[in-house]
C-alpha cells in the first residue's frame, strides 16, 4: 500500500510541474469588421424597373420567335410551291 501511495504522489507532482511548465499564450480577441452596408434603395421602384425590363425582354423574345415562325412557314410554303 505504500508504493501506491508513493506511485500516486509522485505522478501527481509530475502532473502539476507539466502543468506549470506549460506556457499559456493570452487570447488575442479577433477583431469584428462591419459588413460593407450598401445605401438603403427604394426597393419598389427598383423591383418595379425589373419587373419592367423582364417583361420588355419577354415581348421582344416572342417577337423573335413570332418572326421566325413566319419565316419558316413562309420558306416552307415557297419550297412546296417550287417543287410543283
Amino acid at each position: 500500500m505504500l508504493n501506491l501511495k508513493a506511485d500516486l504522489d509522485t505522478f501527481i507532482e509530475e502532473t502539476t510541474a507539466f502543468a506549470n511548465s506549460i506556457r499559456v499564450e493570452p487570447m488575442i480577441p479577433r477583431t469584428v469588421m462591419e459588413p460593407n452596408r450598401k445605401p438603403s434603395a427604394d426597393w419598389v421602384q427598383s423591383e418595379r424597373e425589373e419587373i419592367a425590363r423582364r417583361i420588355a425582354n419577354l415581348r421582344a423574345h416572342q417577337q423573335r420567335l413570332k418572326r421566325e415562325r413566319e419565316d419558316y412557314a413562309a420558306s416552307e410554303i415557297k419550297r412546296m410551291l417550287a417543287s410543283r
